[in-house]
């Protein structure tokens, strides 16, 4: 993914029949990371797309005991999903909404090139549907279950739901077709799904039956959709008609040329088989490549339980923006959520790890290190080579100057730290790229702490060079932090570079060195004056009590 090229970074778009909630907001968060960093790194200019997805039969029913029609409950749906993002500094370029006359008109162009292409027939289809999942399932992913009444029912084995026996003439996807150009897409590509377990699942569905796929739904049945085309008996399948917004956000069918196959779509696990099976597949019937990538993530549970509304822990993100702040939230859902696996969320879990690495580590480095009692002229001071020499090898190198053993593993650590975040970053892994970030702030909290700058005298001129040189390492060390994490924590890092007095055009990742002077290199920030102190980087959290947080109401 070099530099020159352009990327579409996507977030699925969301189901327009509730609020969001943090399951949305993570993949939000992760897609935002990913198109920041990659902004910082001097690339192209990339775009992040989102939006709501607002036909199916899930919305028809919503809306009917909501007492609005299903355009009404969209708009308000689909505003509280562009504030909620909006607010919590996610940088979308792009929202798109499934009811908008540009997408309608995508689908239907994409919908004939599928029929043209000898891709679509009519058939009779039966089988188990699953209104809230918007798909039949096969015999495989359902069990039994009993309501309160104690008459036996059938449930999707993933979400619980219930699923009805379902007969209709609809017209069919030949999914059959394309198993093998599947098969022979994912061994050609093995990094384009993301995590590895997740790319061997989707080979695993690949090694099992692929039957021809239902892609429209009668119309008397689902009036709340895109008909279609010259077949007013029924409607496009929510699924085909959802897939198609990563293409008519980049202009399909005529300009998506310039950004097409360059798509890195982020989804959830329980979504992987739409996108890493169906979608190709459908987008080899049209004539177009598949996309770049698939990133892939895990779910949310809430003490150790899955959100639901019935249970009553659906997490609101305005409240967890109220009670940890937007930086603070960001923080902790991508420092805490590992893609491979389920991750839980608790009130005191957030406070505990917020406080650790933001407020104290992180912002009483910055406060201790530009104290005006150990830096009265408030400028970021002069390194001296003599107190801390060059060593060509770190490993095993004895004290120098004033330098120990430690302090030059940490001028190490520091130094690669920068390379190896892009490639965490690269791999889906920004839990790791924040893991390492987080050891280097503690390793720079030591190294001040075992030199005590505050108890060296800057009157004596034996003393002064190697003070000036712990605070210059230390603010370097900073530095590299803040730019780091521009990405994850915007504000907060928009906040320290601006106390070190780093400019805007001095902030980005491509040109990002660290102790230059160390390596005999003029250091552009030596001597310079430190921006204004606006006071505490990130206030400590108290903790709350958890219904401050959850939304009952949903």
């Amino acid at each position: 993914s070099g530099p020159g090229r352009r990327v579409l970074f996507s977030t699925p778009i969301f189901y327009a029949n509730a609020p969001p909630h943090i399951g949305h907001l993570y993949s939000a968060l992760l897609a935002d990371a990913l198109h920041r960093q990659r902004g910082l790194r001097g690339a192209s200019p990339g775009r992040l797309s989102t939006g709501t997805d607002e036909h199916g039969l899930k919305i028809q029913q919503a809306a009917a005991a909501a007492g609005v029609s299903p355009a009404r409950l969209c708009a308000r749906v689909s505003e509280l999903f562009r504030g909620a993002l909006a607010q919590a500094a996610v940088s979308f370029t792009d929202f798109v909404r499934t009811s908008e006359p540009r997408h309608c008109r995508a689908v239907r162009h994409f919908w004939a090139a599928l029929r043209e292409r000898g891709a679509l027939y009519k058939g009779c289809y039966e089988g188990w549907y699953c209104t809230a999942e918007e798909s039949f399932l096969p015999a495989s992913q359902l069990a039994e279950r009993r309501d309160a009444q104690g008459r036996e029912l059938k449930v999707s084995l993933e979400s619980g739901h219930q699923v009805q026996w379902t007969k209709e003439e609809n017209y069919m996807f030949r999914l059959s077709e394309f198993q093998e150009p599947l098969r022979k897409w994912l061994r050609d590509n093995p990094h384009v799904i993301s995590p590895a377990p997740f790319y061997q699942q989707v080979l695993q569905w690949l090694r099992e039956d692929l039957p021809d796929l239902s892609v429209s739904r009668e119309r008397s049945r689902l009036q709340w959709g895109i008909p279609v085309p010259n077949d007013s008996t029924q409607t496009i399948y929510v699924w085909v008609d959802a897939l198609v917004n990563y293409l008519s956000v980049v202009g399909y069918p005529e300009t998506h040329g310039e950004w097409w196959p360059a798509a890195h779509h982020i989804v959830g696990k329980d979504i992987l088989k739409f996108h890493a099976i169906y979608w190709p597949a459908l987008l080899m019937a049209a004539g177009l490549a598949p996309p770049e990538r698939i990133f892939v993530h895990s779910h949310w549970t809430v003490h150790g339980q899955k959100m639901s509304k019935s249970l009553g822990n659906v997490i609101d993100p305005d409240s967890c923006f109220r009670q940890y702040t937007v930086d603070g939230f960001r923080y902790f859902l991508l420092r805490q959520g590992v893609p491979e696996r389920d991750c839980d969320y608790y009130d005191e879990k957030v406070v505990k790890l917020v406080n650790s690495e933001l407020a104290d580590a992180l912002g009483g480095l910055l406060n201790r290190s530009t104290a005006l009692s150990i830096n009265p002229s408030n400028t970021y001071p002069c390194f001296s080579e003599y107190c801390f020499p060059k060593v060509s090898d770190y490993g095993g190198t004895q004290a120098l100057g004033r330098a120990s053993t430690e302090d030059y593993e940490l001028v190490a650590s520091v130094a690669s730290l920068p390379l190896q975040v892009a490639s965490y970053f690269e791999g889906f892994q920004i839990y790791k790229a924040l893991e390492c970030i987080a050891l280097c702030v503690k390793e720079t909290n030591g190294f001040f702490q075992r030199h005590q700058p505050w108890k060296l005298d800057r009157k004596d001129p034996a003393e002064k060079p190697w003070l000036d040189t712990i605070i210059h390492v230390t603010l370097e060390c900073l530095r590299v932090y803040g730019t780091l994490l521009q990405p994850v924590i915007p504000s907060t890092a928009d906040k320290l570079l601006s106390r070190l007095s780093v400019e805007p055009e001095e902030r980005s990742l491509s040109d990002l060195t660290f102790l230059p002077r160390y390596n005999g290199k003029p250091c552009p920030f030596e001597g310079r004056q430190l921006g204004p102190d606006t006071g505490v980087l990130f206030h400590r959290l108290e903790k709350s009590s958890q219904s401050q947080v959850e939304n009952k109401s949903s």
